[in-house]
């Protein structure tokens, strides 16, 4: 079962993600990223292989990862609630594709990305507070 860390409540409202607005766009762009994503070529980019939680069928989904000591770092840019996070949750792990090879990875937990920003380049880490991604799901390599 998944473990979620979060900080505490500052009272403060946050603003959406700057990608809330583009759910609909990524259903049209998601299946020629999937493509690509995971190469070699572009090491930042992966694909996240999971399994439905009600239809069962196999899904890929491409996202930003960054490869930590013992797993991966994967900002939800588009919240907790999407349904590749909730389906590698409910599943306990999945496999990421990163620089042209297969991780098989679990115990999936998510955190605040203030706690995650050291697994992030520090050119990165300001992004991530840029596009508003407030949460960060680690996942770790299955041995």
């Amino acid at each position: 079962m998944a473990e979620t860390v979060i900080g505490r409540p500052t009272g403060k409202r946050r603003r959406a993600s700057a990608f809330a607005y583009l759910g609909s766009v990524t259903r049209l762009v998601n299946r020629p990223a999937a493509r690509i994503a995971g190469s070699r070529l572009l090491p930042f980019w992966s694909v996240v292989r999971h399994r439905g939680r009600r239809s069962g069928r196999t899904y890929a989904t491409p996202v930003a990862a960054r490869r930590t000591a013992d797993g991966f770092a994967i900002p939800l840019a588009f919240g907790e609630t999407a349904d590749w996070c909730r389906n590698v949750i409910a599943a306990g792990g999945g496999v990421v594709r990163w620089s042209g090879r297969d991780y098989t990875v679990s115990d999936p937990r998510i955190v605040d990305a203030e706690r995650a920003v050291a697994a992030f380049h520090p050119l990165q880490r300001p992004f991530l507070h840029l596009l508003g991604i407030r949460r960060v799901l680690l996942v770790r390599d299955a041995r």
